[in-house]
């Protein structure tokens, strides 16, 4: 499931982060995160993870999760890795086809997490910068994503995506996985499915006998599928 996620950010979070990740921020070669395979076709900057702007918007982000309905409601969170934060711009601006690893080792909690669902959190005016869109290849077809500042975009953790050179600008982002309790990206799909319009049906006609037959229909599938 592809779901674009609407100003995950607010404005004031989205200053914040972006003047902490300035020219003068400490930016390393994003390389020093990759897996054997990935390192061949990656080339931008990357945050230390281990500095103050680091920890600052890692904490910003999570808190933005946290308090994100739809967040929750698709990907059903069991572990979230720590975010981290990159730059494409200038000689370092692209990063080629390329799958994630399927469990990645956080150097913030001490946790192995399974990328069920990839995440990326954009941070830049789209307007700023030309190129770097987010192309993620799936059943679903080819999907191009450049989102506005603040917004954030999920995925399946399985699919191929690239970033497409960055020719004028920096194109700075957010990004990190998720392990969900329910661990197939189709039966995560039904749930949010059915999650969605139970809402709409509450909206338009209230508490029911249907909407609570229905909304126990959820949670006994939750209950098949979900490891906690």
């Amino acid at each position: 499931m592809l779901l674009h996620l609407k100003q995950l950010l607010t404005p004031d979070e989205v200053r914040t982060a972006q003047a902490l990740l300035g020219d003068d921020a400490p930016w390393m070669d994003g390389r020093s995160s990759a897996g054997a395979q990935a390192v061949t076709q990656k080339n931008n900057q990357q945050l230390a993870q281990d500095s103050a702007a680091s920890r600052q918007l890692q904490a910003l982000v999570l808190a933005a999760l946290q308090r994100d309905p739809l967040f929750f409601s698709a990907t059903l969170p069991r572990k979230i890795f720590n975010p981290l934060f990159n730059r494409y711009s200038g000689a370092a601006n692209f990063y080629g086809a390329h799958v994630d690893g399927a469990v990645l080792h956080s150097s913030a909690s001490g946790e192995w997490v399974r990328s069920d669902i990839s995440c990326t959190v954009f941070l830049a005016d789209p307007g700023s910068y030309d190129g770097g869109e987010l192309t993620i290849h799936d059943s679903y077809g080819e999907q191009r994503v450049k989102l506005p500042a603040g917004d954030a975009v999920i995925y399946p953790g399985t699919s191929v995506h690239r970033v497409a050179p960055v020719t004028r600008g920096a194109r700075i982002a957010s990004f990190f996985w998720v392990e969900s309790m329910v661990r197939h990206d189709e039966q995560r799909r039904l749930l949010f499915d059915l999650d969605m319009n139970l809402l709409k049906l509450r909206q338009q006609h209230g508490e029911s006998p249907e909407t609570t037959a229905l909304t126990g229909v959820y949670h006994n599938l939750l209950r098949q599928w979900a490891s906690t």
